[in-house]
């Protein structure tokens, strides 16, 4: 049926790599930020743990996909994929960015001294780098 196609193969090995890479850099920013004590590194890495829960959900979808057609569903579940990114898109924007403006906000108002610039660049970088392979 149309909306019932399997997802491909590779689709999960790709969900689980980025799962993987956005966890690892989740953990580097956080060591990164109660190190340096940078608002903005904080910020990403509650960003990269908002990806993380991102492709746990897409994993959600391409599970819930694979559903057979059904009576309410006559051409499948195919379409749950698309419900489910969606809710990423929805989610990585809300969470964020209400926590970047959180934490602007607090670092307004409570400015404390960057300690190690230099290694937050660091990691601002590797998670680029990281990301991008």
């Amino acid at each position: 049926m149309p909306g019932n196609v399997p997802p491909q193969p590779d689709t999960a090995r790709s969900i689980l790599y980025a799962l993987g890479a956005n966890f690892a850099i989740a953990v580097c920013k956080i060591l990164g930020a109660m190190f340096t004590g940078s608002g903005a590194l904080l910020a990403e890495a509650f960003h990269s743990l908002a990806d993380t829960g991102n492709q746990c959900l897409l994993l959600l979808g391409r599970k819930q996909a694979r559903a057979p057609a059904s009576s309410h569903h006559p051409l499948g579940h195919g379409r749950a994929t698309y419900f489910w990114s969606f809710v990423v898109a929805l989610l990585l924007f809300v969470v964020g960015g209400l926590f970047s403006i959180y934490e602007g906000i607090r670092k307004l108002h409570e400015p404390g001294p960057l300690v190690a610039p230099w290694l937050a660049v660091a990691i601002v970088l590797f998670a680029t780098i990281a990301e991008g392979i």
